[in-house]
């Protein structure tokens, strides 16, 4: 797959007050099994489609991963969940390390942007995320106008291999209507698709192309080091 990492921009100095400032989270959901991943669409003020991952701003008092979840649900339907994968990052580790290889759902990309005329600054973390397996949809449905229901973090001692067994054959991820939440957001479409389309519908060499070239690549990775740890002591994966 042809694809252009975007440079990651030179460290810088900054201070900005709490009210001139807002957070926010994106998210490239995957769906395990079938290696496709939710893109979502709308028209500009010329009618013309683009295409985009799903984000927002997190609320008041919100973990900033929760927020990226309940954006990504709220414009593309899908619900999902945060995915911890094997990803560089400079935080420290928990100690002790509650799982080998050490696996995280830190945000993998990190956006600075201007808004309200340059006055204010906009931080937009990126995560990966996977739709939710069968049975928590049936645990999450709820009744028009009920508060959105957070899906429980992955758990820590699943594989991947094991969390794609809750699937049967052939099932797709379940998308729900209606769940945007002002007159912009009712409006948008969302698809799965290859990553070779969302790239390419993303625009190669951007943010969100690489979100989902490195969520994939993630995944990969997790699934290799899990084999290699199966193979040499089955019971580690119990």
């Amino acid at each position: 797959m042809s694809h252009t990492a975007p440079q990651s921009s030179l460290a810088t100095f900054g201070q900005v007050a709490s009210e001139n400032f807002v957070q926010g989270g994106g998210v490239a959901i995957f769906h395990l099994k079938s290696e496709r991943v939710v893109i979502c669409s709308a028209k500009d003020r010329r009618d013309r489609t683009y295409y985009f991952l799903p984000k927002g701003r997190r609320d008041a008092g919100e973990d900033a991963g929760r927020g990226a979840e309940r954006e990504g649900y709220e414009e593309s339907g899908y619900r999902n969940r945060l995915l911890p994968l094997p990803t560089q990052h400079l935080q420290p580790e928990a100690h002790p390390r509650v799982s080998a290889p050490p696996l995280t759902a830190e945000p993998i990309w990190l956006q600075l942007m201007p808004v309200s005329h340059h006055s204010k600054q906009y931080l937009l973390y990126w995560y990966i995320a996977e739709t939710i397996p069968p049975a928590l949809e049936a645990e999450l449905v709820s009744a028009p106008n009920e508060p959105y229901k957070p899906p429980p973090a992955f758990p820590v001692n699943l594989s991947l291999k094991r969390r794609m067994e809750m699937e049967p054959e052939g099932y797709e991820p379940v998308r729900h209507e209606g769940t945007g939440v002002d007159e912009e957001e009712a409006e948008y479409k969302s698809y799965l698709v290859s990553v070779e389309e969302a790239v390419q519908k993303l625009g190669r060499g951007g943010v969100m192309a690489d979100v989902v070239v490195r969520g994939l690549k993630g995944i990969r990775e997790r699934l290799a080091l899990e084999e290699a740890v199966d193979s040499e002591s089955p019971e580690q994966m119990e």
